[in-house]
């Protein structure tokens, strides 16, 4: 049996993700190319996902916008009954003959997204940083502007990364080298 492919593209909008309604992205402008193709065992999906989607700031609550970029795979199979053998697998009845990808195209979007979604430098709600600026100080005669707190969070969020990104069984064998 030989290889046929067929193209598609999708152009994922506000009326999608509402529609969709799932938890993590509601708004936003998706571009999904698809190449679909027959191999002799199974159909192959090829998703490319381009876009923004807004997502609240962790910091302030506003909606901001992220970019996202992917590239995922879909096999799909026919059986007698509908399952999700794995991540990437879908056996589909071979009597329906069918599927229905939105759902697959909204988490593809949805695992695109960064963990940690925070407004640039200067970006956040200033009644948010100021709402947070008064219950962050320790003592009432403590003035710190509410651009010291912001930047003092991103000090901190950095401060974090920093942190977790020496994992810590380096430092065990950083002793073994130590004793040499």
């Amino acid at each position: 049996m030989q290889e046929s492919s067929c193209s598609y593209e999708f152009l994922l909008d506000n009326v999608f993700f509402l529609n969709i309604d799932g938890p993590e992205v509601q708004k936003g402008k998706v571009n999904v190319a698809l190449v679909v193709k027959k191999t002799p065992t199974a159909f192959e999906l090829d998703f490319q996902t381009d876009g923004t989607v807004l997502v609240p700031c962790d910091r302030c609550l506003d909606e901001m916008e992220v970019t996202i970029t992917s590239k995922d795979k879909l096999f799909v199979k026919f059986g007698s009954d509908y399952a999700e053998e794995n991540d990437n697998m879908v056996i589909v009845p071979e009597v329906e003959g069918e599927i229905n990808i939105a759902w697959f195209m909204y988490e593809f979007i949805a695992l695109a997204i960064p963990m940690k979604h925070v407004h640039a430098p200067g970006k956040c709600n200033k009644g948010m940083v100021s709402k947070l600026n008064k219950h962050l100080r320790t003592t009432i005669d403590d003035e710190t502007s509410d651009e010291d707190i912001e930047s003092s969070v991103e000090e901190e969020a950095i401060e974090d990364m920093e942190e977790t990104s020496t994992d810590p069984r380096w430092n065990e064998l950083k002793k073994i080298l130590d004793n040499n």
